[in-house]
C-alpha cells in the first residue's frame, strides 16, 4: 500500500533532514535470505547516500546489491517523519573507486563536520571523516535511490 503523496515530506524538508540527522538505517539481504537491519552513520551528497561500513553487511552488499536505507526523525507517531530509500548499493572497493565518486570528498567534509565530538570532545575545524577502503571488507557503501517514499505525521 502506498501512502497517500499529500503526506510527502517537502524537498528542503528532506534535505535538512538528510544533512542533519545521525543515523539511519540500513537494510541488506544477509546469509539465507534474512535481512540484516543496522543503524549506522552516514552522508548525503548528490542525491545519494554514503555509508562507510565493515563485515557483513559489506559481504552482503557484493552478493546482492538490493538495499534500504530509511532516514527518519522525532519519536512520538504524530510527529514522525521520515525518507525511505531503495535501490542496487555499490561498494567502493579501492581507492580508485572513492577518488572517482564525484561526492564522497565533499560527502567526507560534512560529515567530518556532522559528528564532530561522537567520540570525544569536539574540534573547532574538523576534519573530514576520513574512513577509506581498508582490509577484506571495510568499505565505502553508495545507495543512489531508484524508488524514494518520505512521509510527514505532522501532516495527518
Amino acid at each position: 500500500m502506498a501512502l497517500p503523496r499529500e503526506l510527502a515530506l517537502e524537498p528542503e524538508q528532506i534535505e535538512a533532514i538528510m544533512g542533519s540527522q545521525w543515523n539511519c538505517r540500513i537494510a541488506t539481504i544477509g546469509p539465507g535470505e534474512r535481512i540484516n537491519l543496522t543503524p549506522m552513520w552516514f552522508g548525503w551528497g548528490g542525491g545519494r547516500i554514503y555509508v562507510y561500513a565493515r563485515g557483513q553487511k559489506v559481504v552482503n552488499l557484493r552478493r546482492n546489491p538490493n538495499c534500504s536505507i530509511i532516514v527518519d526523525r522525532n519519536e512520538r507517531f504524530p510527529e514522525l517523519q521520515g525518507i525511505m530509500f531503495q535501490g542496487l548499493a555499490v561498494v567502493l572497493e579501492d581507492a580508485a573507486a572513492e577518488q572517482g565518486d564525484p561526492h564522497l570528498a565533499a560527502v567526507q567534509a560534512h560529515m567530518g563536520r556532522k559528528y564532530n565530538g561522537g567520540h570525544g570532545a569536539p574540534v573547532a575545524d574538523p576534519p573530514p571523516f576520513a574512513a577509506t577502503a581498508r582490509g577484506r571488507n571495510r568499505r565505502w557503501i553508495v545507495l543512489e535511490p531508484e524508488h524514494t517514499v518520505s512521509w510527514d505525521n505532522f501532516k495527518l
